[in-house]
């Protein structure tokens, strides 16, 4: 293996000979601290900041059988007897991720109608199957609104939703970006939450943000008055 000899040369005694003031010295130092800040910083893994609304983690193309991961049971149509409505964003360097319509529904059962809400997709209407197509936890559009349609009241998981959207959730990590590369911070009704965010229980007008690296100028505090739901 070749020896590397230690040299001890400073910036100055380098760029010296190059300049013929004070001013062009300064520039060529701001230009070489520059170059090096560049170089090291290129060696850092680091996600895309989506555009505003993009989607980045499409609904999957097996509804039925993440609900089951889930820990739920798919359903032959929406049973209204406990019927909340949570609110999540998640935010990735400020900009918003499109959470997708028709998680935990089978889209392409003939007995799901098909609409639109706000320009997007939305998908329910589902008076009843003939095999199962719903889970009691899903989305129907693209606002952000989790529905729990359950016939039982136990309130569901955000971990439980995440499963059904096939995007890792823990705390942790949240689908590819992971602690400590990438900050991340969970935020309920506008106060930051210190536990595992999977646990947080989605009860009914409840309002989640997921902040994933720089946060935006304002945090989502509360459901959004134009919400559907």
């Amino acid at each position: 293996m070749p020896m590397t000899l230690p040299i001890r040369l400073s910036a100055k005694s380098i760029i010296a000979p190059m300049t013929d003031s004070p001013r062009q010295l300064a520039v060529l130092l701001a230009v070489l601290v520059a170059t090096v800040l560049a170089a090291c910083g290129s060696t850092a893994q680091s996600q895309p900041t989506p555009a505003t609304g993009q989607l980045i983690w499409a609904a999957p193309g097996n509804p039925l059988e993440l609900t089951v991961n889930a820990g739920l049971q798919p359903e032959k149509k929406e049973t209204l007897n406990f019927h909340v409505h949570a609110h999540l964003d998640v935010l990735i360097d400020g900009s918003p991720v499109l959470v997708p319509a028709g998680i935990g529904i089978n889209i392409s059962d003939p007995a799901v109608q098909h609409g639109q809400w706000n320009g997007g997709p939305s998908h329910g209407g589902i008076a009843g199957c003939a095999q199962p197509c719903i889970s009691p936890l899903h989305t129907h559009d693209e606002s952000g609104v989790i529905h729990t349609e359950s016939a039982n009241s136990t309130p569901n998981r955000l971990g439980q939703f995440f499963t059904e959207w096939n995007v890792p959730l823990s705390d942790a990590c949240v689908g590819q970006y992971c602690k400590p590369a990438t900050p991340i911070v969970v935020y309920v009704n506008g106060d930051r939450y210190s536990g595992n965010p999977a646990d947080i229980s989605l009860t009914d007008r409840k309002e989640i943000a997921v902040v994933i690296g720089s946060a935006p100028k304002q945090i989502p505090g509360s459901f959004p008055s134009w919400a559907p739901g």
